[in-house]
């Protein structure tokens, strides 16, 4: 973790660092957010390093255990839940009801080539990138600032979901044909159809993660 300038040193400044370093995964689910060691890192007090706190756990990237400390998120089947029940009811919509220009297709098809190459090669963080990629660009036809702003706090929050899926490094393969066929239909005209397979794209990958977690 880098050492900010002292004209940085704002409680907003440190929760963004901390919230790349989670969402890069240099700071894992169930990690403990050590307060002195992060401050002494960041060269703030404490009182500012707790208001980052405050707002990551707004965000629901850590959570806070009395007389233990603050941790990074470790996601529950009812986080799971939650995030699949939000993707389901805007990514469908966007794909069915949003403005598919051509510029959005073109980037669409170049994530969806990126994946299929990152799978020939068994590039699992690149093949992982690749999809968060395109969902965003699915809500991205939504043309909605306020969307695309609370899509990108589930998308981090399904970030954290994926770093506990470690011990299965072929998670997202099968899910590259998903996409592929995705942008298809789109390119097709083909958006009823679309909409529907995205929605069982989704019920299935909940479905994956929940059997993950054992739930």
């Amino acid at each position: 973790m880098s050492v900010i300038a002292p004209q940085a040193q704002t409680a907003s400044w440190v929760a963004e660092r901390l919230r790349e370093d989670i969402s890069r995964g240099r700071l894992l689910p169930g990690v403990k957010l050590a307060e002195q060691q992060l401050a002494t890192q960041l060269q703030v007090s404490r009182n500012t390093l707790r208001e980052a706190f405050t707002t990551l756990d707004g965000e629901g990237m850590v959570e806070r255990f009395p007389n233990r400390g603050v941790f990074v998120k470790r996601p529950t089947a009812a986080d799971i839940r939650e995030i699949y029940r939000v993707r389901r009811m805007v990514e469908p919509a966007a794909v069915l009801w949003g403005e598919v220009p051509d510029d959005a297709l073109d980037r669409m098809g170049a994530i969806v080539t990126e994946a299929a190459r990152a799978r020939a090669a068994g590039q699992v963080p690149a093949m992982a990138a690749a999809n968060e990629a395109l969902h965003r660009e699915v809500v991205g036809l939504t043309q909605s600032a306020t969307l695309l702003e609370a899509m990108e706090r589930v998308m981090l929050q399904t970030r954290l979901v994926f770093f506990t899926m470690a011990s299965v490094p072929d998670f997202h393969t099968h899910y590259v044909d998903g996409n592929l066929n995705l942008v298809r239909r789109l390119r097709a005209g083909e958006r009823a159809e679309a909409a529907q397979e995205l929605r069982a794209y989704l019920e299935t990958a909940e479905a994956e993660l929940l059997g993950h977690l054992g739930d």
